[in-house]
């Protein structure tokens, strides 16, 4: 039987990929897109859409009853740079959005649940060298303290309630599809359309903050894995550390530096760059990678050349 999935947040920047992905393995009308409003034509018109508030239970409730819906993905959420803007905001849409699906699941409404947390639920006092699966977690952002409460939620649903919820901790992703959504790890999104327009980028980081990073191939694959995992090789049910490769700006520059010689950057670290200094510099994913294979592809080589190559022909089309 074809499962039948409700993405929430598939205008997002992940959930655009995932809906796309999802809809050539499952077929286009067993995977409905939803988002507050119409904000990607082209996912619109691709397939099932409907207009969904995250924050709204009977909303929710009303189209997974009208679709058949089995399985939800909760893409929705604020991220980290919108979220210290309006931080009661983002508290009331990452968190009302979550209990909405895991009730949901409580009472069998549907039957399994992705939800994804991220390397934001770490802090300063967290191990920032292959920082690992359990470990101190006092983040610093509003969005860092949603997903780390979250994560209790979620090993909570499945302890007591039996609720399968799955969910992997995404550190930066990196994608030439969309455009940069108001995350701390965006920079090395505009990087790419900066250097091919302008020949130079102003980071708002420093040349030296290493941070954990994925192309969205993987971060799409891993996603994927996890849902289609047994049941009894996800022993984690709070959220799996995930991740590919660790980078610095300088070392991103330098990369794209050898496809455009001219390519030049600057630094003017922002308040990015505080939020940024209380995340990991690199990731043990040891734990995913035992339990659901989990393996990446990309290195930094094959995402600049993947990025440069597919910005530059959009730019000529």
């Amino acid at each position: 039987m074809v499962s039948r999935v409700l993405i929430i947040g598939a205008c997002g920047q992940i959930g655009s990929e995932l809906t796309n992905t999802l809809r050539i393995q499952l077929g286009v009308d067993n995977v409905i897109a939803s988002d507050i409003r119409e904000s990607n034509e082209a996912l619109v018109a691709s397939g099932p859409f409907e207009i969904i508030d995250a924050k709204d239970f009977e909303d929710i409730k009303k189209n997974v009853l009208k679709y058949n819906v089995d399985t939800i993905y909760l893409m929705a959420a604020m991220l980290s740079a919108t979220g210290e803007k309006y931080p009661e905001k983002a508290w009331d849409l990452n968190m009302s959005s979550l209990f909405n699906v895991l009730n949901l699941a409580k009472e069998n409404t549907v039957k399994k649940v992705f939800w994804p947390s991220s390397i934001a639920v770490f802090g300063p006092s967290t191990p920032k060298i292959n920082t690992p699966q359990q470990t101190v977690m006092e983040p610093t952002t509003v969005y860092g303290i949603t997903k780390q409460v979250g994560e209790r939620w979620c090993e909570y649903y499945f302890n007591n309630y039996g609720v399968d919820v799955r969910s992997i901790r995404y550190p930066g992703i990196i994608s030439w599809k969309t455009l940069p959504g108001g995350g701390t790890t965006d920079y090395a999104i505009d990087i790419f359309h900066k250097a091919i327009s302008d020949g130079h980028y102003d980071c708002f980081l420093t040349k030296s903050t290493a941070l954990p990073m994925m192309f969205m191939e993987d971060a799409v694959k891993a996603t994927l894995d996890i849902m289609k995992a047994n049941t009894n090789d996800v022993k984690i049910r709070s959220s799996y550390n995930l991740s590919a490769i660790s980078f610095t700006p300088q070392e991103l520059a330098d990369e794209i530096a050898k496809q455009i010689p001219e390519f030049t950057i600057s630094y003017t670290p922002d308040f990015r760059q505080k939020i940024a200094d209380s995340w990991p510099n690199s990731i043990d994913d040891s734990s995913a990678r035992q339990d659901w294979n989990w393996n990446h592809s990309y290195d930094l080589e094959a995402i600049t050349n993947e990025m440069l190559l597919q910005l530059k022909e959009k730019a000529i089309s």
